[in-house]
This record gives structure tokens, C-alpha cells and sequence, in this order.
């Protein structure tokens, strides 16, 4: 997507002053365009046919027509529009679900104002973005799955010695990489280090730039898989 191009979003959620607390935080962002709202899953087809948005930002529990079931819809009536889940849940059975339903991302209703705007940016210009909370417990999940099931599973993670990827990145970078798959928001990586988040934010840019990644989720497992990072 052209990054210049407005993103255009529907906003689902049956929460009233939730949802108007959103829009208002999405009202930040010059490039972010809510097109239209809606209170309930049953209701999205049709914004989607009629608004033609880039992003659906949908909560995953509605009384009608819940998130999942909406997604589902939405995957196989328009298969190019990226649907970012709200929710309270951070289980990972929740999220498994849900991605494998079509969504493109997953955030968790307990995020902040920069979590809400980059997961937005991210899945709006095609990529996918997961609550770093949620990363880490799927991270979990994977790593536990492949201890039972031998050396390997069909997710690629083995047993292999931990080493720092110094031929790749810088120290710093590794220790933010190491943060960023232990669940660490940017601001809590910040604090950790001592460093703003501004830095922070050139650091997880320079990770996926130079690990060519997409987004963080991406390089946390690819991370996990070449023993670049200890996961607890």
C-alpha cells in the first residue's frame, strides 16, 4: 500500500463508549480515515460492501454475530480486507482460532494508544501484527507442542543452542530483540533499557530491516527458530 494513501477503516464494537474512544484515538492519526461503525458483527458485510475499507477493526465478543464467526464471512466474501481483532483474551486458543478463521492481526483491548495506531499502520499496509502480550504466550504454546512432539514439529522449532546473532545485529538490537519476544511493548523495552521509545522504535526498525521481516511477530519466531533469543 502506498503509505501516503489514507488507510480506510470499519470499526465494530458493541460498546458504545469503547468504541467512541477508539475512533477518537484513530482521529490522532492523519493517514487513518473510520469510514463507518457498527455495533455487531451481523451488520458487516455490508459496510465492507458499501465502504470498501482497508482494515476492519471488529471485537472478538458481540451478542449477534461474534467476532470469529464475522471474520469468517468477511474472509470469504472479501478475501483482501484485513481484519484486526479487539479482545480481552490472551489466551493463545483464542488467537490461534481466530487467525486461522482469516485475521490478520489480534490486539488486546488493554493496549495503548501507540499499540492501537502501529497495529492499524501495520495490517493496513499488508502486514500482521499480534499483542506482544499474545506473542509471547503462543510462543509458549509452540515451544511447549514441540517438546512433546519430538525434535521438530511441523512449526519448525527445535531444540538449538542459544547464540547472540552479533553477525547480524548489534548488541543493543539483540537485547531488544530479546525483549520484544519475552512480550515487551515498546514503551516496557524503553524502561528496561533506559532509553525513550523513540530509540526503541529505530531499533525494532532496524531488526525487521535487516532480518527482512514484515513485523515483529515474524521476526520473534524466526528469532526463536535460529536460537538468536532464550524463551522462559
Amino acid at each position: 500500500m502506498d503509505r501516503d494513501k489514507r488507510i480506510k477503516i470499519v470499526l465494530i464494537d458493541d460498546h458504545q463508549l469503547f468504541r467512541e474512544g477508539v475512533k477518537r484515538i484513530l482521529a490522532m492519526e492523519p493517514s487513518f480515515d473510520v469510514v463507518a461503525e457498527g455495533s455487531d458483527g451481523e451488520v458487516v458485510i455490508d459496510l465492507v460492501r458499501n465502504y470498501q475499507p482497508d482494515v476492519v477493526l471488529m471485537d472478538i465478543n458481540m451478542p449477534n454475530v461474534n467476532g470469529v464467526e464475522a471474520t469468517k464471512q468477511l474472509v470469504e466474501t472479501f478475501p483482501n480486507v484485513k481484519v484486526l481483532i479487539l479482545s480481552i483474551h490472551d489466551d493463545e486458543t483464542y488467537v490461534t482460532h481466530v487467525l486461522k478463521t482469516g485475521a490478520t492481526g489480534y490486539l488486546l483491548k488493554e493496549m495503548d494508544t501507540e499499540a492501537l495506531i502501529e497495529a492499524v499502520k501495520v495490517v493496513g499496509e499488508g502486514g500482521a501484527y499480534i499483542h506482544p502480550k499474545v506473542t509471547h504466550n503462543l510462543i509458549n504454546e509452540y515451544r511447549r507442542l514441540a517438546t512433546e512432539d519430538g525434535p521438530e514439529t511441523e512449526i519448525g522449532f527445535r531444540e538449538v543452542e542459544y547464540r547472540r546473532p552479533l553477525h547480524l545485529l548489534t548488541r543493543r538490537e539483540c537485547e531488544v530483540l530479546q525483549l520484544m519476544t519475552d512480550g515487551k511493548s515498546n514503551r516496557a523495552i524503553g524502561e528496561a533499557l533506559y532509553i525513550s521509545e523513540k530509540t526503541v522504535k529505530n531499533h525494532v526498525s532496524n531488526i525487521l530491516q535487516k532480518m527482512n521481516m514484515n513485523d515483529r511477530t515474524q521476526a520473534v519466531v524466526d528469532a526463536i527458530k535460529n536460537g538468536w533469543v532464550k524463551v522462559n
